[in-house]
């Protein structure tokens, strides 16, 4: 249970991660039209004082230790496509909420199939386990 529990701690942290990411790509987009220095140090500033990007790192190292805890019950082969795919679908839904991004026809009909690919790898999972 505690296992399941990481991954899906796991695959939300790394969604999260993503649309934090996105965010605070558009702060530091915006900080650059008001005429922020664009050197690599000053954008390296930037981005360790942006709330967003602080909020992505934090993700991305609660999603390690999540996965890395989920790995000791699952095969990598079953944890790796459904943490990927099901997080695909979550940032493209995040977006369309957060970012107002709107997916086209093909994408909706992917996020359907990936869907259906989570739903055969887990449900094979639940049968072994």
């Amino acid at each position: 249970m505690w296992h399941t529990l990481s991954l899906v701690v796991a695959l939300l942290a790394i969604a999260a991660m993503n649309l934090l990411i996105k965010a605070g790509a558009g702060l530091m987009e915006a900080q650059k039209q008001a005429g922020a220095s664009q050197s690599l140090l000053s954008m390296a500033k930037m981005a360790m004082t942006n709330p967003w990007i602080i909020g992505a790192m934090i993700c991305g190292i609660l999603n390690f230790a999540a996965y890395a805890f989920a790995l000791r019950k699952y095969q990598l082969s079953d944890a790796y496509p459904i943490t990927v795919s099901a997080s695909y679908v979550i940032i493209v839904l995040g977006a369309m909420v957060l970012f107002s991004e709107r997916p086209n026809a093909w994408q909706i009909a992917g996020m359907g199939l990936i869907l259906a690919g989570v739903w055969m790898v887990a449900s094979q999972i639940a049968k072994t386990a």
